[in-house]
């Protein structure tokens, strides 16, 4: 009796590696969708009061130290602080974009070298505001965010030391955890936000940000984020697939929360807080 063996269609075959690039550009992609999101909620909060001679609405979104009238220095800092973040939010995660990097190199150096010098800068205006300024709901609870913020320099000084090396691979690494570490309050709006929904409302958490949730998230977002990308560099030089495979998984887990994230924070933060900085509510 002879055996028939019917090939696998190449269309149908998916292998390790492919899986775990479209896991990676799928999140890329969720993350572009929720930085743009996050420009524009900027915009409107902070840029078109001011632009239109009302800064006052800013304190409408119940900041906790916003603009005082007569504080020049507090209030430049703080329009330091959130400039970078609205560049950032738009241009940043454009250096993720393969194409980018090799279709444009000299668009993928320039706008490097922007996110790199707007990240030190909404660095050190940021703690600046967080401890100097006293824009802060509790010491404890901010000492996540406050290492997020000295990590920054770390990162960036590394991300351009390799760069000016030319080890691009190292760069490459670096370049990533400084993209993680710049937007790690964005993150932990994520995953307050995300926590909140899939709660039902606070769980562990405090009006402070102190509740171990709150202490938990603070270095959540961006300790896992930057081991998650550890894992994925990780990934990509091993031969086994089924380590791919597990890491592509995890990808996937990363897509799904930071969607929900994005989706939580747009409805229950930057949409009502945009609202009252525009007087529609």
């Amino acid at each position: 009796m002879t055996t028939h063996v019917i090939p696998q269609s190449p269309s149908l075959q998916i292998n390790s590696s492919g899986a775990l690039r479209v896991s990676v550009t799928s999140w890329v992609l969720v993350v572009l969708i929720g930085q743009w999101f996050f420009s524009f909620y900027l915009v409107a909060l902070y840029a078109i009061p001011f632009l239109s001679g009302h800064p006052e609405n800013i304190n409408s979104a119940g900041m906790i130290t916003g603009y005082v009238d007569g504080d020049g220095l507090g209030n430049g800092i703080l329009f330091a602080h959130v400039i970078p973040a609205a560049i950032l939010s738009f241009c940043g995660v454009l250096q993720l974009v393969p194409q980018l990097r090799s279709q444009c190199p000299g668009l993928h150096r320039w706008n490097g070298r922007l996110f790199l010098v707007m990240g030190l800068m909404g660095a050190f205006s940021g703690l600046y505001l967080n401890w100097v300024r006293g824009s802060r709901l509790s010491d404890f609870g901010s000492l996540g965010i406050t290492l997020n913020g000295l990590l920054i320099p770390l990162a960036v000084a590394l991300a351009w030391r390799f760069a000016l090396k030319r080890d691009f691979v190292e760069h490459r690494r670096w370049a990533i955890h400084s993209f993680l570490l710049v937007n790690g309050v964005w993150t932990f709006r994520l995953y307050l936000m995300g926590w909140y929904m899939v709660n039902l409302g606070p769980n562990g958490n405090t009006q402070n940000l102190d509740g171990p949730a709150d202490i938990a998230i603070s270095y959540a977002c961006y300790l896992l984020p930057m081991a998650v990308a550890e894992l994925v560099f990780w990934a990509q030089r091993q031969q086994q697939t089924w380590k791919q495979w597990w890491v592509s998984g995890l990808m996937a887990m990363g897509f799904l929360i930071t969607l929900g994230g994005i989706a939580a924070t747009t409805l229950m933060m930057w949409i009502p807080r945009a609202k009252m900085a525009l007087g529609m509510v």
